[in-house]
């Protein structure tokens, strides 16, 4: 037993470096994301881009001045529109709810009377085609409003009322940024 504390010397001297080689912070791996850029804000619209090149991403952002019901707490509402020129996709639009949406359900989407269809995912809504992302992108530049009505997973109905003041100013940053022509 007396030799017990000789033995015990070296391992214990050996003990902290091996544990701190091992608990050592790894450095984060580099990535090619930027942070996004602002390109203006027109009104109730913001434009956005992130990254270059083959990676750039443009979009434009946008918060209701109206939510129903009022005084009930969700997530995050707002309406995008983004282009990915690198995924050849463009005029994606997309409505975040702020709530998940009843599973399998649509969202009724109005722009100055004119109504479409998009289809729900989780806490969004979606228009379900490329054609259609253009069409409601047009029509959201040329509008004065959008209403979109959906349905939570709890059956509770909301609607969102958007004005379109300063859209089309911002899409057409989000366009001269990602290189798309009208």
């Amino acid at each position: 037993m007396r030799f017990l504390p000789l033995l015990a010397a070296p391992l214990l001297a050996w003990m902290p470096l091996t544990l701190s080689a091992v608990a050592a912070p790894k450095k984060p791996a580099h990535t090619d994301v930027a942070a996004p850029k602002p390109l203006g804000t027109m009104k109730n619209w913001s434009a956005f881009s992130a990254g270059s090149g083959k990676t750039i991403v443009c979009y434009l952002v946008g918060r209701p001045v109206k939510t129903l019901p009022e005084h009930v707490t969700r997530g995050r509402i707002a309406a995008n529109v983004t282009h990915r020129p690198g995924e050849n996709t463009y005029n994606t639009v997309n409505f975040q709810l702020g709530y998940d949406a009843k599973a399998g359900s649509s969202a009724d989407l109005t722009i100055d009377g004119k109504k479409y269809e998009l289809f729900t995912a989780k806490q969004g809504a979606w228009a379900a085609d490329a054609a259609t992302d253009k069409t409601v992108t047009v029509a959201l530049s040329k509008g004065k409003e959008a209403v979109i009505k959906a349905v939570s997973e709890h059956n509770n109905a909301s609607t969102d009322t958007y004005s379109l003041d300063g859209f089309a100013q911002a899409l057409e940053l989000i366009d001269k940024a990602c290189n798309v022509k009208r």
